[in-house]
């Protein structure tokens, strides 16, 4: 069975992913493709244990190799338990965040450099790469405003406190949101770049037309398989 596709969406909380990943979900499903939805760090039943450790306010004082190490640890997790088995089935994924971010976050933001990113991709992961990366950039300010007040609420609401990196300030960020344009820029023919305060229906109408061009290959690929 021919491989599946593998799509990824990128950027700082608070750029819309969530939004965009359940409007390209529902757009595939009225074409007669479905998506197997999944998350970084999280999407195993360990990844999700993970998650709660990383981005849990009170962890306070993780060192960032300690940081991500634990991020490489969860997508070792989710690329055996998940992301294999659903492309060997010829399944369409759609991932929120993956290594891009570590390279951002933890190579960027913590300063730790891409090179060991890198390193530990190719080590860890075998080097499996997304098919595509729709990496959304709105402007810095207006996304970290939208991050923290959502998470706020979700505490408030549920207790589910995510409110770690929330918490870093903003040259941080500026930092983070420089790294994923460094990445745009070498890899031109995989991460699709957003940029720019649009509109929801903007943002989706580019990822459509980013995904249809993906889904013509596979199309052709199966067929001349």
């Amino acid at each position: 069975m021919p491989r599946g596709l593998f799509i990824t969406f990128e950027g700082l909380d608070g750029s819309g992913k969530t939004t965009q990943i359940n409007r390209l979900a529902a757009w595939l499903k009225k074409r007669g493709h479905g998506a197997l939805i999944t998350r970084q760090p999280g999407g195993t039943a360990t990844g999700d244990r993970i998650r709660a450790l990383l981005l849990d306010s009170r962890s306070k004082g993780l060192a960032p190799m300690a940081e991500m190490a634990l991020m490489f640890g969860d997508r070792a997790q989710v690329i055996a338990e998940v992301l294999t088995p659903a492309l060997t089935a010829g399944e369409i994924i759609l991932c929120d965040r993956y290594t891009d971010s570590t390279e951002a976050y933890q190579g960027g933001g913590r300063e730790l450099g891409s090179e060991i990113v890198l390193e530990l991709h190719r080590l860890i992961c075998d080097g499996l790469q997304p098919d595509l990366t729709l990496l959304l950039l709105p402007s810095l300010e207006p996304s970290l405003a939208r991050a923290r007040r959502r998470n706020q609420r979700a505490v408030k609401e549920s207790g589910e406190d995510e409110t770690r990196f929330e918490q870093e300030q903003d040259a941080f960020y500026s930092r983070v949101w420089q790294k994923y344009r460094e990445i745009a820029a070498r890899e031109p023919a995989r991460v699709v770049l957003i940029e720019g305060d649009l509109s929801i229906d903007e943002v989706h109408e580019r990822i459509v037309a980013a995904v249809t061009q993906r889904l013509a290959g596979l199309a052709a690929g199966r067929l001349h398989s």
